[in-house]
């Protein structure tokens, strides 16, 4: 019974007494089945305040030969498992948390040598009966004669495995050092029985493949069959509200949106933040700093303030996150500045898609604390006018909209290029941006009739706000956007909607420099 090697349980102990627990057991039945198999290699990399920590906690209080943990398992899902009792506090575990030798810079020149020393010295301790086991030694060495004289084998967990690519952002050769120290440590090691490591970051790559190609990956990308150990599901957020009698919707409101592999997942410490102190805001700064958002989102990437500004509108941007390298330095693209900040939590990605957006309110509170800054001025104007263009399309006064708009372009030419049809669509959303209070997220180029409507907003459940159908049109008539809304049937699912809509139709004359737009009440089935 070590620091480092058969840990005790105390940490899960601690996590249990806790005002509010949420079952997350199941997951040991998942790592159970890849125990001595060939693919007994796990990385599941989340963002921070999701979980990761707790779940290393949790299996090493179970694996661990240093504890007895039965009864802290009793009643809990994992128990129902056929292999729960096969492996509870059976297997001898090495638990590290890499931040732990990793505090500063300065570790960088001697961190590995310390994990290798400190484990080591347990090791030694551990296994007395063992022969030639030396402080000297690399660590894999010592691992591989005990195995050799023993035949026991060792489950990894390791926790902030990433923390080197975090700290050390520019220092490649200590990067690569660590990763080979990872790779001589695993790579065809038959003492490992499992190795489960968490981290925000997945496995650095180089070009296209790994740098640890022996780990099956779990990401907030690609989280495969995991995606319900992330976070808390909306049915466990439920039970917690009625258990405190809190409002389900409010948190929803706030907390509810991050996609995992179809699942909607909620950020476990900000929802245990509202259920203890009875309030929903935003809980995430102080944890992921100001500075981290702003820096990647003021990159000079073509098209990335556009993306920003689409998704503070409730947008959505595609993206392709497979060429990013899992670093913090190597962009060439706005996709791969898009895909970290995925892996960093202020983003969320729709698999389905292929789209990225930002995932609730408390996460827009951080963009907007962003975007407050002397360069992003002009956005803050636009959207202060969201409110006023709204109500102006409400009442049906085509000519305040089509002044909003082009105040608004005005406001953001700095920002948006308004060189094609999309800028044209950021602009929209943007412009409507206050429309988050009333509706669902916006429908982008959604499907109906002949054709696709640009813009569909759908009004939140029990709000009493008409529905929207913007057409727009890039240099050409007006008349021209309502004309194909009828023609093309973009309004065609209101047979099974029950609200007001209302036809939107806005144009831009890039010559002119003149927005126009005309409204109109959709008159059909529903109305």
């Amino acid at each position: 019974m070590g620091i480092y090697v058969d840990p005790k349980n105390v940490a899960f102990r601690k996590a249990l007494n806790a005002d509010i627990y949420i079952d997350k057991t199941e997951l040991i039945a998942y790592t159970n089945d890849r125990i001595d198999k060939t693919d007994c290699f796990l990385c599941v990399s989340r963002p921070r305040r999701f979980g990761k920590s707790m779940a290393v906690d949790m299996l090493v209080a179970y694996y661990s030969t240093g504890c007895d943990s039965r009864a802290l398992f009793a009643g809990k899902k994992v128990e129902e498992a056929p292999s729960f009792a096969e492996h509870l506090n059976r297997h001898h575990v090495i638990r590290l948390d890499i931040q732990r030798f990793l505090e500063t810079e300065r570790d960088l020149a001697t961190f590995i040598p310390q994990i290798e020393r400190a484990v080591t010295e347990e090791l030694i301790e551990a296994f007395p009966v063992c022969r030639g086991l030396s402080l000297d030694m690399r660590l894999k060495v010592v691992l591989g004669k005990i195995f050799q004289q023993t035949e026991e084998g060792f489950i990894f967990v390791i926790d902030e495995w990433d923390c080197v690519f975090r700290m050390a952002k520019e220092k490649k050769e200590a990067q690569r050092e660590y990763l080979d120290f990872l790779r001589g440590l695993f790579k065809g090691a038959e003492y490992v029985e499992l190795a489960y490591m968490t981290g925000i970051l997945p496995i650095k790559k180089y070009g296209e493949h790994s740098a640890l190609n022996i780990f099956s990956e779990y990401s907030m990308v690609d989280p495969k069959d995991l995606g319900q150990y992330f976070g808390f599901t909306r049915e466990e957020v439920l039970e917690q509200c009625r258990l405190h009698d809190m409002d389900y919707e409010e948190l929803e409101k706030w907390y509810d949106g991050y996609l995992i592999g179809g699942l909607h997942i909620y950020n476990p410490r900000s929802v245990v933040d509202a259920l203890r102190w009875k309030r929903v805001k935003s809980y995430w700064t102080g944890t992921e700093t100001y500075e981290a958002l702003k820096i990647y989102i003021d990159m000079d990437f073509d098209g990335l303030k556009e993306a920003v500004i689409m998704m503070l509108g409730n947008g959505r941007c595609k993206v392709d996150p497979r060429k990013f390298q899992n670093d913090m330095t190597t962009f060439k693209t706005k996709d791969e500045v898009l895909t970290l900040l995925v892996h960093l939590g202020y983003l969320t990605f729709d698999e389905k898609e292929s789209e990225v957006f930002i995932p609730d309110q408390e996460i827009v509170q951080e963009f907007l604390s962003v975007v407050n800054e002397p360069a992003w001025d002009d956005l803050i104007q636009a959207l202060d006018r969201s409110e006023g263009l709204l109500r102006s399309t409400w009442v049906l006064d085509g000519e305040a909209v089509a002044d909003g708009m082009a105040a608004i372009h005005e406001e953001t030419s700095s920002i948006l290029k308004y060189n094609d049809e999309n800028s044209l669509t950021c602009a929209i959303l943007m412009a409507y941006y206050s429309a988050k209070v009333y509706y669902l997220n916006p429908l982008l180029e959604m499907p109906s009739g002949k054709g696709f409507a640009d813009v569909v907003y759908l009004p939140k459940r029990g709000v009493d706000k008409p529905a929207l159908v913007v057409e727009l049109k890039w240099n050409e008539a007006v008349q021209g956007a309502i004309r194909q809304i009828k023609e093309r049937g973009y309004a065609d699912w209101a047979a099974g909607y029950t609200g007001n809509i209302l036809l939107v139709g806005i144009s831009y004359d890039k010559e002119k420099k003149v927005h126009r737009c005309t409204i109109e009440r959709y008159v059909g089935e529903a109305g």
